[in-house]
């Protein structure tokens, strides 16, 4: 029998089931919400596809009543450990008044609620850096213990809001966790035309903190640096610099057509790599997942995203007079 990995960085055999359940929940949302795209139902997707495991370890060191997340908009995964449902992403990918993200005003993967602790995300790449560091300085002054935590893709560590943020949180030992979603491309541009350095890792030193890289289709892997980092800014060391490398499986966007800038043989021998197949595969090794097990599993999660989308399809759209409401009005 493979040796049990997981115990070995202090998860029990629950979570790492509940892991597999949250990656697998994510794949399903996301498969279905491309389903509805093309059915011409919901108007945009930006999907999570290859990034799953990386979210999931992540959450998974946090403590999601007390930590903040300023996630970027891949970070399906990640919200849904934190507390969101099928249901919730479903009635944001309808434009719904009940999504809890924006009452259906903003784009998909604009993740947000105040009770989940995720702070509310905008259009323009990295500007939640800056915020996630405003928090940690807040949270310091207020002598208030979390840990906040900033995910973005590896073009967005290309942006002034990055370096910014990183360099004030150094100089300040702020507890942020800057975590890099390196999925090898920023829209259509490799990584080897956006990175002069091997990594996005080697740029945290920069600033003053460690830099760490990881493969960000294990999520035992994941789950291990991130309660490294976590219990770092925690104790009053400061940030650390996650950069967890996998693969975009699908295209930027239901907009995009990536078949202009990358091969179907480089898509193709990625998807060896997915780390849906790979962790169930784990599971199975160390006899956590047996057939009837993943079945159940996956007739649960289906139930689960079924549910949600015959909710949000029936769910009432903003009305006209609340469009002013928590911006100019109430």
């Amino acid at each position: 029998m493979t040796t049990k990995r997981h115990e070995q960085v202090g998860l029990t055999d629950a979570q790492v089931l509940d892991m597999y359940y949250y990656m697998l929940l994510a794949r399903k949302i996301d498969e279905r919400q491309w389903l509805l795209n093309r059915a011409g139902k919901v108007p945009f997707v930006i999907s999570c596809q290859g990034q799953e495991a990386a979210q999931v370890g992540a959450a998974f060191a946090m403590e999601k009543d007390r930590d903040f997340l300023c996630p970027y908009y891949r970070d399906l995964g990640l919200v849904l450990v934190f507390g969101q449902t099928a249901r919730d992403c479903m009635l944001s990918a309808f434009a719904k008044a009940e999504d809890p993200n924006s009452g259906g005003r903003q784009m998909p993967g604009h993740f947000g609620g105040k009770k989940y602790n995720i702070l509310t995300g905008s259009s323009p790449v990295t500007t939640q850096v800056p915020h996630a560091v405003g928090m940690a300085l807040a949270g310091r002054m207020k002598q208030e213990d979390f840990v906040v935590y900033a995910s973005f893709g590896e073009g967005s560590s290309n942006q002034g809001d990055f370096h910014e943020g990183a360099n004030f949180a150094g100089v300040h030992k702020l507890p942020v966790i800057f975590f890099c979603e390196n999925n090898k491309y920023a829209i259509s541009v490799p990584l080897k035309k956006q990175l002069a350095c091997e990594s996005v890792a080697d740029r945290a030193i920069g600033y003053g903190f460690p830099g760490v890289s990881v493969d960000g289709n294990d999520p035992i892997e994941v789950y291990r640096v991130m309660k490294e980092a976590v219990e770092r800014a925690r104790s009053g060391q400061g940030p650390t610099l996650i950069e967890a490398v996998m693969y975009r499986l699908v295209p930027h966007s239901s907009d995009d057509d990536d078949r202009v800038y990358r091969t179907r043989e480089e898509v193709e021998e990625a998807k060896k790599k997915d780390p849906v197949i790979v962790f169930a595969e784990y599971l199975r090794e160390i006899g956590l997942l047996d057939e009837h097990k993943e079945a159940d599993m996956l007739a649960r999660v289906q139930l689960e995203v079924d549910e949600a989308t015959e909710y949000a399809e029936n769910a009432p759209y903003p009305t006209p007079e609340s469009t002013m409401t928590y911006v100019y009005g109430e």
